[in-house]
């Protein structure tokens, strides 16, 4: 099992069955480094477990992710991070993340 401490996610689903986790963390810039450990966890795991199948999910792949980063004041930055994909790859995600 892995735990995520940073990266709490909140799931929807489009008409087309594809589901789509966001993640939003804001912390210090010292824990940033963290935030984006958890991030590369998770992208690891959809390439290994999915591989060859990122992309835009229109076109036919299994999952597809948007990453940003910004810096809110001199003392916070915020990591936004969401992961689409297909039922298979959402239930996946779950099972692996122990997601709700």
């Amino acid at each position: 099992m892995n735990h995520l401490r940073y990266l709490d996610f909140d799931y929807s689903e489009d008409t087309e069955g594809h589901g789509t986790f966001d993640a939003m963390a804001t912390t210090v810039p010292a824990k940033t480094r963290e935030v984006l450990a958890e991030v590369a966890q998770v992208l690891a795991w959809a390439n290994a477990t999915f591989p060859n199948a990122q992309g835009a999910l229109e076109d036919g792949a299994a999952w597809d992710f948007d990453l940003q980063q910004t810096s809110e004041a001199p003392e916070l930055d915020t990591v936004t991070f969401s992961l689409s994909g297909t039922a298979d790859f959402c239930a996946a995600l779950r099972e692996q993340f122990k997601l709700d």
